[in-house]
C-alpha cells in the first residue's frame, strides 16, 4: 500500500485503520461460520493516486450466493471534480472504511449492507476537517416482523448507550436515504441506521465518535447472524426466488443511480471491481410487475413504501429470545 507517512501525522487515523482491519477479520470469520461451506477470497489492491485496500469476496456458498467485505485506506489530492461534486475543500484528503454487502441464495434470508468510515482533510501539515459516517440496513425479500424488530433493537441499544436521540434520528436518515425516488419513494429495504458528516464538538468529542463508530461496527454480527441462522434452512419455491430477483433489481437501481458511496468511488478513481461488488449476481427487470394485493410479496412492498416503527411494540418474549440468540454469536 502506498505510503501514508506522506500525510500529516494523525493518531486518530492510525487508530481507525487498525480498528477497521480488525473488524473485517472478525466479520469474515463470523460469516464463514454461518455459511458453513465457502470462505472469503482476498484480493489486495493499490490505488495509483494513493492508498489501496483489501477486497474479500465469497460466492456460491451454503448461504451466501455472493458477498463482499471490503476495507479501503485511500488518500490523494483534492481535485476540482471533488470540490464541485462532493462539496469538499482542502489540499489533500484521506478516507478509511469498511463496506460490506451480502446477497444470500435463499429469499428467506435478507440481504444486508454495512458501512463505517472516517474522512480527513488537510491543508499543509494540518488536519482541517474530520468526520465520521456509516450505518447498517436490512433488505429482506419476505418480511418477518420478529427479524425486523431484532435488527432494529440491536442498533437502538447501541445508539441508546451513547445518546437516546440517535436511534430515531439515524433511523429516519436511513429511511430517507435508501430510497428509489424514481419509484414513488420506494425504499430498497426496511432500513436500520445511517449517519454522515458527524464531527467532534464540545459535547461529543473525537473519542466519542470513534467509540460510537466502533460500537456500531461491532454490532453487525449480533444484529445479522441470528437472522441468518434462523432462516437459512427454510424451504423456498422458484416463484419466491423470482420475487427475490425482482427486488434485487430495485437494489441495483438504487446503488447505480443514487448511492453516494458509489458516486464517491467513481469520482475519485476508485477500484471498479470493489465499488460494484455490491451488485447482486442475478436480477430481474420486468415491465410493471405488481405483486398480488395482500400477498407476502405485497406485504414487503408496503413496508418499503411506508417505513414502520419496528420497535413500537416489542414483547418481553421477543426481547429475551433475540437477546439469547445475539449472545450466542
Amino acid at each position: 500500500m502506498n505510503d501514508l507517512h506522506t500525510l500529516p501525522p494523525s493518531p486518530t487515523r492510525d487508530r481507525w485503520i487498525d480498528y477497521i482491519h480488525g473488524l473485517q477479520d472478525r466479520i469474515c470469520a463470523g460469516l464463514e461460520a454461518a455459511d458453513g461451506k465457502e470462505t472469503f477470497f482476498e484480493d489486495r489492491w493499490e490505488r495509483p493516486e494513493g492508498g489501496g485496500g483489501r477486497t474479500r469476496v465469497i460466492a456460491n456458498g451454503g448461504v451466501f450466493e455472493k458477498g463482499g467485505v471490503n476495507t479501503s485506506v485511500v488518500f490523494g489530492e483534492v481535485s476540482d471534480i471533488m470540490r464541485q461534486q462532493l462539496k469538499i475543500d482542502g489540499e489533500r484528503w484521506f478516507a478509511c472504511g469498511l463496506s460490506l454487502v451480502l446477497h444470500p441464495l435463499s429469499p428467506m434470508v435478507p440481504t444486508v449492507h454495512c458501512n463505517y468510515r472516517m474522512f480527513e482533510l488537510y491543508n499543509g501539515n494540518e488536519v482541517v476537517d474530520r468526520w465520521f459516517g456509516g450505518g447498517t440496513d436490512l433488505t429482506p425479500y419476505y418480511l418477518f416482523d420478529e427479524d425486523a424488530r431484532h435488527f432494529h433493537s440491536t442498533y437502538k441499544n447501541v445508539c441508546d448507550g451513547f445518546d437516546p436521540s440517535f436511534y430515531p434520528a439515524f433511523k429516519k436518515v436511513c429511511d430517507d436515504y435508501f430510497v428509489n425516488t424514481h419509484r414513488n419513494g420506494e425504499r430498497r429495504g426496511i432500513g436500520g441506521i445511517f449517519y454522515d458528516h458527524q464531527r467532534p464538538n464540545e459535547r461529543q468529542d473525537l473519542d466519542f465518535w470513534m467509540r460510537f463508530g466502533a460500537a456500531c461496527g461491532d454490532a453487525f454480527l449480533p444484529a445479522y447472524v441470528p437472522i441468518v441462522e434462523k432462516r437459512k434452512h427454510d424451504a423456498f419455491t422458484p416463484e419466491q426466488k423470482h420475487w427475490q430477483e425482482i427486488r434485487r433489481g430495485r437494489y441495483t437501481e438504487f446503488n447505480l443511480v443514487h448511492d453516494r458511496g458509489t458516486i464517491f468511488g467513481l469520482k475519485t478513481n476508485g477500484r471498479i471491481e470493489s465499488i460494484l461488488m455490491s451488485l447482486p449476481p442475478t436480477v430481474r427487470f420486468e415491465y410493471n410487475h405488481q405483486p398480488a394485493p395482500g400477498s407476502p410479496e405485497d406485504n414487503l412492498l408496503q413496508a418499503c413504501l411506508h417505513p414502520r416503527d419496528w420497535l413500537g411494540e416489542v414483547s418481553d418474549t421477543d426481547r429475551e429470545e433475540w437477546a439469547r440468540r445475539a449472545n450466542s454469536c
